[in-house]
């Protein structure tokens, strides 16, 4: 599975290379593969390009959604954002980095949920954050 057929993200805000493994509803696991091309490289740092964290913290959310989205329960809808919690960084991750991304979902309802989440490269932890996700209807109504 491409994490295209179940994210309504896109490049340049994709943060998914590979879908690893998806139990819907429970958790997913990912792998976000940095080859330095990336655009937030050239800014952040020259001379030392540096994954932001909280684009770390948004792999790790739409880890999150994979697991929402793959869940029939869903169909038709979109998790947002509602809260970050906790968020460490514990290293830096860089051009040439793969990080490895896992979230499991601790309550998930009609309308929101809660998942805990951790990134890693090569084993290392780099990141790890508790999420709160808002379900809403994928297609917003146009205002009149």
């Amino acid at each position: 599975m491409r994490a295209e057929d179940l994210l309504p993200h896109r490049e340049p805000f994709l943060f998914v290379s590979e879908v690893v493994s998806v139990d819907p509803g429970r958790t997913a696991s990912a792998r976000w593969r940095l080859d330095g091309s990336e655009w937030f490289f050239a800014g952040h740092f020259p001379g030392r390009p540096t994954l932001p964290g909280v684009l770390m913290c948004e792999a790790i959310a739409q880890t999150g959604a994979l697991a929402i989205l793959a869940d029939p329960r869903y169909a038709g809808k979109l998790p947002l954002f509602g809260g970050l919690d906790g968020a460490r960084f514990r290293r830096q991750v860089g051009p040439g980095d793969v990080l490895d991304i896992e979230v499991s979902m601790d309550r998930l309802s009609a309308r929101a949920g809660r998942g805990t989440g951790r990134a890693s490269v090569g084993g290392e932890l780099a990141c790890e954050c508790n999420l709160l996700f808002v379900v809403v209807d994928a297609e917003a109504g146009q205002p009149e």
